[in-house]
């Protein structure tokens, strides 16, 4: 399926590069994806010509968006079912996995955790646990596979922790998150949480910016990992091709390891 696309992209770009009016393609993407599809559409401008626009969110809510009013060239999901579903529905191509991520813990400086002790912190009463929110943000719904999971180890985890959980971001209702700061490191500078179950790429990107933060990796015994998915939508321009295509070139893929994404070739972790 691909290999066809590509030679229809690589002629469609032939094409484009004699033209002096060239489309510029429209990409929504997930908001873990800011930093790096920030500078892969830089390079990719920089390397074609051909300009990008970019808008963040929630990848449940862009979904809805997309699939509501349209206006978007490339959606690239922090899962695989949004855009998988769009193909479904038969308004956009196959989605492929292009980068993988996993969630870890991000706590607070006073907060004594490890990742041996990490699910026993998460079910302690004071500590304030916070998440994105589920069907509206991956990330969310990955936390509460993290749920599941404690259920197995610790019966009547999984309720306690869906319960006391504290859908902070990626929801209808939540504040915009800054363009400037990660809004995890803000959320826990204002003490908004204790300890958030967000993506580790996240996860490290507030530590660097709040001091005292803690990133934790999860124990493999309530690992999960992300499979992040990208789709073109039906009558996009060529060039929209070719910046899926970027992504999943080596130049590309470069750019998301920089950040801590996984190439999509690497095994799949839990």
């Amino acid at each position: 399926m691909w290999g066809k696309v590509a030679m229809a992209v690589l002629l469609g770009l032939t094409m484009s590069s004699q033209s002096h009016a060239v489309e510029t393609v429209r990409v929504a993407a997930a908001g873990s994806l800011r930093q790096s599809m920030q500078e892969v559409a830089a390079s990719f401008r920089e390397s074609k010509g051909i300009p990008v626009a970019l808008e963040f969110g929630a990848s449940g809510m862009l979904k809805d968006k997309i699939a509501r009013q349209g206006g978007v060239h490339v959606f690239a999901s922090a899962n695989l079912e949004h855009p998988a579903e769009l193909a479904r529905t038969g308004t956009a191509a196959p989605a492929v996995v292009f980068a993988r991520n996993r969630l870890c813990a991000l706590a607070r400086p006073e907060v004594q955790v490890s990742t041996g002790t990490l699910l026993s912190v998460l079910l302690d009463p004071e500590i304030k646990l916070g998440t994105s929110t589920p069907k509206s943000d991956p990330s969310g719904d990955y936390a509460w596979e993290v749920f599941q999971k404690a259920e197995a180890l610790r019966p009547g985890a999984r309720a306690v922790l869906e319960q006391k959980a504290l859908q902070l971001t990626g929801g209808p209702k939540s504040p915009p998150p800054p363009a400037d700061r990660s809004v995890y490191g803000k959320l826990l500078a204002e003490h908004q949480a204790d300890v958030m179950l967000i993506y580790c790429t996240n996860a490290k990107q507030a530590s660097s910016e709040v001091s005292g933060l803690q990133v934790i990796e999860l124990p493999n015994s309530l690992a999960v990992g992300a499979d992040y998915g990208l789709t073109v939508l039906d009558g996009s321009p060529p060039a929209a091709y070719g910046f899926a295509l970027f992504v999943l070139s080596p130049a590309g893929q470069g750019i998301l390891a920089k950040y801590g994404f996984v190439a999509p070739t690497a095994p799949a972790r839990p």
